[in-house]
């Protein structure tokens, strides 16, 4: 007696939960893809350039995973080896996030993309 195969569950967007035809990388779709581009320059500025060029890195390399509804996410650290947990409305515990700056982490940076695409 063999066991039954089962279909494989269909990848969804990250950000609005459609099924990809195409599972990409990023895990975004085409669409909100190109939102969170045209969002990264014109909603941060309070951010530094360096830290928007690094947080569309994060997210083209599918770095920030979310947790609840797009509220809170998971962001990797740059080198792989840490998961820190952030928020569009300013919170991260990355160390760059726990001490008092001027402009907060790039972490916090890629949650607002994600959220104003």
């Amino acid at each position: 007696m063999s066991t039954p195969v089962s279909a494989p569950r269909p990848v969804r967007c990250l950000k609005c939960r459609r099924v990809l035809r195409r599972p990409s990388p990023d895990g975004y779709g085409p669409k909100c893809r190109q939102r969170i581009r045209r969002a990264a320059p014109a909603r941060l500025p309070e951010f530094k350039p360096y830290q928007v060029a690094k947080a569309v890195e994060l997210l083209e390399l599918g770095g920030l995973v979310p947790l609840r509804q797009n509220r809170i996410f998971l962001a990797v650290s740059d080198d792989g080896s840490e998961v820190y947990r952030t928020a569009a409305t300013g919170q991260c515990n990355c160390p760059a996030g726990l001490r008092p700056s001027p402009s907060p982490c790039y972490h916090i940076a890629a949650a607002r993309l994600v959220c104003a695409a």
